[in-house]
Formats: structure tokens, sequence, C-alpha cells
């Protein structure tokens, strides 16, 4: 099946190139490959928990979470969590965000696997990571349906992870 063929160009929007899924997610047969897909390569990784940014990250983190037969907690903007929570500030391309989940979500020692839709430059998922550690967890890899190649995200996040990607876009062009 060609999963990249699922997933949809679309130029100048809020000025930047958005990779609309949701051809991909609407196909029940595309969908399924993914969330196995993904599943597949960290099946063996002993994880505790999925753990994924909203809100595109939402879906495929918790569809990973149920085939892996494990948790699901999600990392959410700031302000949408009722105390008590742990923060982290941080850094994107073009302005500074604040991501929160509960306090008691991760224990120590908790093996827990990233999962989101896209990886762009890897700063979102950079800090998802840094507040998974900060709180006693360890990542024991990340999960990706796109990647986005051609913004480097690899050089970014260094080779301290595990990450998997099922479609790798090259260029803004593809389609």
């Amino acid at each position: 099946m060609n999963l990249k063929s699922k997933i949809k160009r679309v130029p100048e929007f809020k000025g930047v190139v958005f990779w609309d899924i949701t051809p991909l997610l609407k196909d029940r047969h595309s969908f399924r490959e993914c969330i196995k897909g993904l599943a597949d390569h960290f099946r063996n990784e002993d994880i505790d928990v999925v753990v994924s940014n909203e809100a595109r990250g939402f879906i495929i983190g918790a569809a990973v979470a149920h085939e892996l037969h494990v948790g699901f907690v999600p990392i959410r903007k700031k302000g949408k969590l009722p105390p008590k929570v742990a923060s982290l500030s941080y850094n994107k391309e073009y302005e500074s965000d604040v991501i929160e989940m509960r306090d008691d979500a991760i224990k120590k020692g908790d093996r827990v696997l990233l999962i989101d839709d896209l990886l762009a430059t890897g700063g979102t998922i950079r800090a998802n990571a840094d507040l998974v550690e900060q709180m006693g967890g360890v990542v024991v890899g990340m999960g990706f349906l796109v990647e986005l190649e051609y913004l480097h995200p690899r050089k970014f996040l260094g080779d301290k992870y595990d990450i998997h990607s099922l479609i790798i876009l090259e260029t803004t062009e593809e389609s």
C-alpha cells in the first residue's frame, strides 16, 4: 500500500506547507497499516506508556497504545489540564510554547514511547522527551506517521533516540 499517496500537500496554509493526514486516517486500511507499523517497530521494547502531544498526535498515540496494550498519557498546551501539572517551556521555529501533563502521569523509570503525527524540525518532540525525562521517565523511542526529512529533524534530535517514521517526505513538493 502506498501510504505516501494518502498524504495531501496544502501549499501556503498559514504561511507554511501543510501536510494533511485526513485522507490517510479516513481510509481504514491505511490507518490500520500505520498503527500496526508504528506498534510493530517498538513492540519488543517493554513499553509502559505511550505519550503524545495534542492534537493529531492524540489520534495516533492512543491507537498505538491500544495496539501495544499499554496506557496512554496526553501532553497538553498550557492551561488545558487542572492542577497539579508538570510543565516545560520551549522555543519553536517561530514562537515559544509551554506544554504540560499531570504531575503523576509518569513514574520514575517508566519506559515511554513518544508518538506524533509529524516530525518537522524536532522542537516539539524534543520538548516532549525533555518533559518525560524531567519526570523520571525513560524515552525508549519516537514514532511518527510522517517525517519532513527536508527540515533535517534528526540532526536536531541527535542519536539519543530510536526514531521511526513510516512516511519520509524529502521535499516540499511531494504529495
